[in-house]
């Protein structure tokens, strides 16, 4: 086939001495009295390709006036070992073909505010910055797929369209759907990946959810990515030492795949080294309040932990840190009772360190179907709209736990992103719905 036969920039080690020709972009361009210097990308990699007065053909010089920024060109040339870049070689260019003209790209090297450059979103994700983060993003995704493929679950898509609320009914999208009133846009996929164990045993779903909370904070998004897994036969205890294993794989893997990329983005992996080694912290809800107040924060038992009490847990663990068996109050209508304390229920929170807050929301399900029913009214949710969920605990009900982590969230914690907009491809915001 001949697109298998196209050679990438990553591949390039593999031919040390060889003359080949590469397509791409050009990243940046800089020059000296005999020599010329272009950054090329090709979407695996960029690299430097090297122009020499009385070396290069005096052809390949002329062009130089239109190899701008974000040019789109075609260079041949010999591959030659470098100091520059990841990969130890350069290409010393012989001939450049121009492709695509770019004139006036509008993001220059200088420094730009957040607005213009999300206002340019469609451009600004071929910086080098960006794309080291989506290269961090997409090895996060490959290692989670992994990791549930070899632990034997199910992949099973979830609807984006429903009438079910799973979390906060006042953060809903709403429209109208036909004939048949309103539907919502959902907040999680959790409710279908219960129906799905029964099936399967172990699931998981991958998609976009969305959250109509009108909030600016620097965690929030109103359309972002969750990855749920729901398991069959699983207690709170199992459920939490799965996702350790979990994340403790993704960040091997990143820390492996993706070193050059968290040094373009000068994140220190020395955080990321000790998480992926050392047991994450376990601590009991009424432990964490007592400690909250120990370090000088106001939280009272019964509150829900908010960003700053997150943000001085992690500083002071700097580790990830479980916060288990949150009080039933603040927590959602399918999160199981605990049978030793009424008032609380079995879930668990993990708490990123560095100020990055909650990545993962999980809980043992209620299984008893009068308990999930009084739940569901003491929620003011309509029963009729639970129907089929509640025939789950009529029909071979059974012990099960899941969780979901907010993708992004994770991603922005590995990379050490400020804001989580720039963790997604095109972030949806309560001010910004373009591009």
């Amino acid at each position: 086939m001949r697109w298998n036969q196209r050679l990438l920039i990553s591949q390039l080690p593999q031919h040390l001495g060889e003359e080949v020709e590469l397509k791409g972009w050009v990243q940046f361009s800089r020059k000296s009295s005999k020599i010329r210097f272009i950054g090329l990308r090709d979407g695996s990699a960029t690299i430097q390709v090297v122009l020499v007065k009385g070396e290069t053909p005096e052809e390949a010089f002329e062009l130089w006036p239109d190899i701008r920024q974000e040019a789109a060109i075609a260079v041949r040339g010999v591959v030659t070992q470098s100091q520059q870049g990841p990969f130890g070689v350069e290409l010393q260019a012989r001939q450049i073909r121009l492709l695509g003209a770019s004139v006036d790209y509008p993001i220059t090297p200088k420094e730009h505010g957040p607005d213009f450059l999300l206002g340019l979103r469609h451009l600004w994700l071929r910086s080098k910055r960006q794309v080291s983060i989506f290269k961090i993003r997409d090895q996060v995704i490959r290692s989670i797929g992994a990791f549930f493929a070899e632990s034997q679950f199910t992949k099973m898509d979830s609807p984006i369209l429903t009438t079910a609320v799973g979390e906060d009914p006042s953060g809903l999208f709403a429209l109208d759907y036909f004939d048949l009133g309103t539907a919502y846009l959902a907040q999680t996929g959790q409710l279908y990946l219960e129906a799905s164990i029964f099936a399967h045993g172990r699931v998981f779903c991958f998609g976009p959810t969305f959250r109509a909370e009108k909030s600016k904070t620097r965690r929030h998004l109103a359309e972002f990515w969750m990855l749920e897994a729901e398991m069959a036969f699983f207690d709170s205890q199992d459920n939490i030492d799965l996702q350790e294993d979990l994340i403790r794989r993704v960040l091997r893997e990143v820390l492996k795949h993706c070193r050059y990329h968290l040094e373009v983005l000068e994140r220190n992996p020395a955080a990321l080294e000790r998480a992926a080694e050392e047991p994450f912290v376990r601590l009991d809800y009424g432990d964490a309040v007592r400690l909250l107040n120990k370090l000088g924060e106001s939280i009272s038992y019964g509150d829900d932990l908010g960003a700053p009490h997150e943000t001085v847990l992690g500083e002071h663990f700097g580790l990830p840190c479980f916060v288990m068996d949150y009080p039933k109050a603040v927590k959602a209508f399918y999160m199981k009772e605990d049978p030793e304390r009424p008032d609380r229920v079995k879930c668990a929170d993990l708490i990123a360190p560095e100020g990055h807050g909650e990545i993962i929301g999980g809980s043992q399900r209620e299984a008893e179907l009068e308990r999930l029913l009084q739940r569901i009214v003491e929620a003011g949710l309509p029963p009729e709209n639970y129907d089929w969920y509640l025939d789950l605990r009529r029909y071979g009900s059974v012990e099960h736990a899941g969780f979901g982590i907010g993708l992004e969230r994770l991603v922005g914690w590995i990379a050490g992103i400020h804001h989580i907009r720039e963790a997604i491809p095109f972030p949806r915001l309560m001010e910004r719905l373009k591009p």
